[in-house]
């Protein structure tokens, strides 16, 4: 597992979702099922992942073992709260009635 030559896919249908795949196989081994729940994926960019590599939203070891022992990786978005808890306070309170 030294190095993985990656394509990445973002999804059609939820925001920041993407596909993390091995370069050869493309979406081959995606599940059908995966591929209708993520709709159009669209080509964002390859990348050579090592254990090195740093990954701004997921675990570099889990994205290629996961690549390796399945075909793929799915990188979902945050989860709301996420990017509630990163708003300033006065945006929190904005819309309460006082």
């Amino acid at each position: 597992m030294s190095k993985i030559l990656a394509s990445i896919f973002k999804s059609s249908k939820r925001n920041e979702m993407y596909l993390y795949v091995d370069k050869r196989d493309q979406l081959k081994k995606v599940p059908e099922a995966l591929h209708q729940a993520f709709g159009k994926a669209t080509h964002v960019m390859d990348m050579l992942l090592t254990p090195e590599r740093k990954l701004a939203m997921a675990d570099i070891e889990k994205v290629m073992s996961e690549i390796q022992e399945k075909g793929f990786y799915l990188q979902m978005p945050p989860a709301e709260e996420d990017y509630i808890q990163h708003l300033p306070e006065e945006l929190l309170s904005f819309n309460d009635p006082v």
